[in-house]
């Protein structure tokens, strides 16, 4: 018993050891920026350094506007110019000065920029020549406008160059930006919300989360979208769910035109993708709706982050005022395929990769729209890919069973991973892992057995929200069946004990349509002449 006891203690030292070298890296290469003319700005700074265990001196003070927008002379004066003597003082980059006349970085030891609330969001278009500049005209070389963080991203190239976006050198990287060999690139991410609360929450939850891991279930809300130019957005959307099957997530994907609508039962939010809508709708649009501590939260809109000072408006600042720890978006327009191809981000997020790093290498362009909202060494899926201990595996609950079960059987063939998966699940009561079952057959057509799955889900779940979207899953299910029947029968009896709940209504108009369709004539076959 001492001798097992004792390898006990020495695998969990060894993990938190690997856990500590992991760590020191990432703070060692990471700057703080904040903005000394700004109301909480320099606490939060300080706030987030302590909490990441980063230097004192890798914060950084600046006096700036106040304004979210602001000029590009006010960027170069106040933000871009003190910010590159600041490297060079402090030694983070060592330069040489080109046979051109121009600097050049060499090596680095910064690679992440936390930028903090109160640092301005965006560069307005600017009218009229710009030293250095060139347009090369047309709807993408032509724009000059940009957020901050982007520019920033490319600070070390002391470019002139304003109009248009630049290649981003690290799109579609395997690697870790430590591993990159390019002293130019930074991987800048801003820690901001419409309140101060908000970004300290942010951050608590980034670390805590990354910790035990991020669980839960996923949200993708494609749009059916076929139009030239737009398809691609629902390609990444659905190869989402894919990803997350392999690695036994949960995942509720709904690709009809309409987003997920109010009322809808969205419990146990980690991961939320979706595009295409104005501004927040749906469950976000519900004051009461709270994401899971840590969750990361992304809907796809031209200007999706064009202010993050109004908690109600566009979709960043709502997803993170209901709780989400992160999320990716645009200032101005900024082009489908030049914003996060969110497939890639994905992935990269469950192999491990900082948010920074996953949000860096799922995006084409730098100098441009995009602004990554959250902690920038957030890694919510780091300890999935460390060594179990023999104290994790005596408490796993629902989410990570799941988990563990796909990553050890999801080679196998798709009829023989759902019976084990099926069994396994039932053995255990693993709701959340019935309903994905179901939801997969969903996906392949295959109905019947998946009614089968949701009626031993809704068995099983006792969280009243949860057999709801069960039971909306499986009344759809009938009406595509053809048996609108079994659907009402189903809605009706549910209604009768939960006609109370924010969802009730979406029973009732699903009960509606299916009325409607068992209503509808059986068609006779035309009598034949003999």
């Amino acid at each position: 018993m001492r001798r097992c006891r004792s390898s006990l203690v020495l695998g969990i030292v060894l993990i938190l050891v690997i856990d500590l070298r992991a760590e020191q890296p990432l703070a060692a290469s990471t700057i703080v920026v904040y903005n000394k003319a700004a109301l909480d700005s320099p606490e939060l700074a300080r706030f987030y350094a302590q909490q990441r265990g980063i230097a004192s001196d890798h914060i950084v003070g600046l006096t700036c506007s106040t304004d979210e927008e602001i000029t590009r002379e006010e960027y170069d004066a106040n933000i871009a110019g003190p910010l590159r003597d600041t490297f060079k003082t402090r030694k983070w980059w060592t330069v040489r000065e080109t046979s051109e006349q121009q600097t050049a970085v060499m090596t680095t030891s910064i690679r992440f920029v936390a930028v903090i609330k109160g640092v301005p969001l965006k560069i307005k278009p600017r009218e009229g020549p710009y030293p250095g500049d060139q347009s090369a005209g047309g709807p993408v070389s032509s724009r000059n406008e940009a957020s901050v963080d982007s520019e920033l991203a490319s600070l070390g190239l002391f470019s002139r160059q304003i109009s248009g976006p630049l290649r981003n050198p690290y799109f579609q990287s395997f690697k870790t930006i430590g591993d990159v060999d390019n002293p130019v690139l930074l991987l800048v991410c801003r820690l901001d919300a419409p309140k101060a609360e908000t970004v300290r929450r942010m951050i608590v939850d980034s670390i805590a989360t990354e910790k035990r891991g991020l669980w839960g279930r996923a949200y993708v809300d494609g749009a059916r979208e076929t139009a030239a130019g737009y398809a691609v957005g629902d390609q990444w959307l659905a190869e989402i769910p894919v990803q997350l099957h392999k690695v036994g997530v949960p995942v509720v994907y709904d690709n009809s035109p309409a987003v997920f609508p109010d009322g809808y039962p969205m419990t146990d939010c980690a991961l939320y993708y979706g595009w295409r809508t104005e501004k927040a709708a749906g469950p976000f649009a519900q004051p009461e709706f709270r994401f899971s501590p840590g969750a990361i939260a992304v809907h796809i809109h031209s200007f999706s982050a064009m202010t993050l000072r109004d908690p109600n408006a566009n979709w960043v600042a709502p997803l993170l005022s209901r709780g989400a720890a992160a999320s990716l978006g645009n200032v101005y327009e900024p082009y489908l395929r030049l914003t996060a191809h969110l497939n890639i981000f994905n992935d990269r997020l469950f192999n491990g990769f900082t948010f920074a790093e996953s949000a860096y290498s799922s995006i084409e362009v730098l100098s441009w729209m995009s602004v990554m909202v959250g902690d920038p060494l957030y890694r919510p899926y780091a300890s999935w890919l460390q060594i179990e201990t023999a104290a994790d595996s005596s408490k796993k609950d629902s989410w990570k069973m799941y988990h563990d079960f796909a990553v050890q059987n999801f080679s196998n063939a798709s009829a023989q991973y759902r019976s084990l998966a099926r069994q396994a699940a039932s053995r255990v009561h693993n709701c959340p892992m019935l309903e994905d079952l179901g939801l997969m057959e969903i996906g392949d057509g295959n109905l019947a057995a998946a009614t089968s799955y949701f009626g031993e889900a809704r068995t099983c779940y006792s969280n009243r929200d949860d057999i709801l979207r069960v039971v909306i899953e499986e009344a759809d299910a009938w009406s595509k069946l053809k048996k609108p029947k079994r659907g009402i029968d189903l809605l009706r009896s549910t209604l009768r004990v939960a006609s109370d709940a924010p969802a009730a209504p979406l029973l009732r108009n699903l009960e509606q349509e299916l009325r409607g369709l068992s209503t509808t004539p059986t068609p006779r076959p035309t009598p034949r002449s003999r």
